[in-house]
């Protein structure tokens, strides 16, 4: 089921996140849907937030042409596994380590942002521990697109967004973009409610 996703100018998407306490039929329906969204908005990545769930919730789906090479590499509790085992995943409790490694800019977009993008500096490498819609616990190291990608969506569940990281001078060329999708928005939220 296609779930609406919520634009800048929610209060939702600057709430922090609760833990998901529990691990049932209705979070796994939840990833799928979020799934479903989030590739019906050409995303790689939809966080809780972003359809109005303010919990440590999201998903990410890397998976890659059968020709295409990955820009990334990664380790799934501590093997070396394709990309398609793992991907979508859904992730619930994310706990981020930032590894020591180069900063990368890249221009990054949003879905609760259409249409806007900007410079974001971000760290290459990361471990992701977190728990699947079982709730049984995993690890991820990664780099890249995949880094860069859980980075943001992690973000997300802290009530984090890509503006508050983005490259000043890429910030002040889209501000009056921003603020006219935060009115508009606000604007939608008063007359018909989230």
């Amino acid at each position: 089921m296609l779930l609406p996703i919520r634009k800048f100018g929610d209060p939702v998407l600057r709430e922090k996140g609760e833990p998901v306490a529990v691990f049932d039929e209705a979070l796994a329906q939840l990833a799928a849907d979020m799934v479903e969204t989030m590739h019906a908005a050409k995303g790689i990545g939809l966080a809780a937030p972003q359809i109005g769930r303010a919990m440590q919730f999201f998903v990410i789906d890397l998976q890659l042409k059968p020709d295409e090479k990955p820009d990334f590499s990664f380790t799934f509790d501590e093997k070396s596994v394709p990309a398609e085992f793992v991907m979508p995943l859904a992730i619930a409790n994310p706990e981020l380590t930032i590894l020591p490694d180069d900063e990368w800019l890249y221009s990054e977009g949003c879905l609760s942002f259409p249409g806007l993008t900007g410079e974001v500096a971000r760290r290459e490498k990361v471990r992701l521990r977190y728990q699947d819609v079982r709730g049984i616990r995993h690890e991820i190291v990664c780099d890249g697109i995949f880094a860069r990608c859980i980075q943001h969506e992690y973000d997300h569940c802290q009530g984090v967004l890509f503006i508050d990281r983005m490259e000043k001078a890429d910030l002040l060329k889209i501000q009056t973009k921003i603020k006219q999708l935060k009115r508009e928005t606000q604007a939608h939220i008063k007359e018909f409610g989230r």
